[in-house]
């Protein structure tokens, strides 16, 4: 299956977070899936894409023309798809994608995630969406949807649409069983949830 890992380009981060993104794709490839990511060649970016090819795995970058320099297109890729806007380049990695795993990152990977999963809420696509924080960097992140909940803001449903994972092996787990488990016609969003995407 073609697994897309949004992560961080930022090289001001902790080196553990660029070991845990080249650990992801080292079993990514050990597991025989394809990579889909950002195409850039720095940080956990690059790191992730070099150890699934160091895997065996095939890869496929996709960067904004804007940021091939920023992020250092990644060359070694077997695809490197260079678009005109970050819209496109959204958009190609979502429809390469059987499923999603989100890394510790920035406002860029955030984005990444929120879009693809109010996408998931919508009825837009029923592809499993995965968070790997094996550090808790993303905690707060979860107690403030817990409390959009509470407050009413977000329904329990769609909190729950986001699987979270400690582990590497737990993180792929839970993206191959919701690929696996996809199938049957797609449920149609109801009004009330489809507001609250909005």
């Amino acid at each position: 299956m073609n697994i897309c890992v949004y992560c961080s380009s930022s090289e001001l981060i902790d080196p553990s977070f660029v070991l845990l993104a080249a650990e992801v794709g080292t079993e990514l490839a050990r597991r025989g899936h394809v990579l889909v990511s950002g195409g850039g060649s720095v940080s956990c970016m690059g790191a992730v894409a070099r150890a699934a090819r160091a895997g065996g795995a095939h890869t496929i970058g996709v960067i904004p023309e804007a940021l091939v320099a920023m992020e250092v297109g990644d060359t070694d890729s077997d695809e490197l798809i260079v678009t005109a806007t970050m819209r496109e380049r959204k958009a190609i990695m979502d429809e390469r994608a059987d499923g999603f795993l989100a890394l510790p990152g920035g406002l860029g990977t955030l984005e990444e995630l929120f879009e693809i999963w109010v996408g998931g809420l919508l009825g837009l696509h029923d592809k499993p969406m995965v968070i790997l924080d094996h550090d808790g960097v993303f905690a707060h992140l979860r107690v403030l949807i817990d409390d959009l909940v509470g407050r009413g803001f977000v329904r329990p449903h769609a909190r729950d649409t986001v699987i979270w994972a400690t582990s590497v092996t737990e993180a792929l787990d839970f993206v191959e069983g919701g690929v696996r488990g996809r199938g049957g016609p797609r449920r149609v969003p109801t009004s009330e949830e489809v507001a609250e995407g909005e």
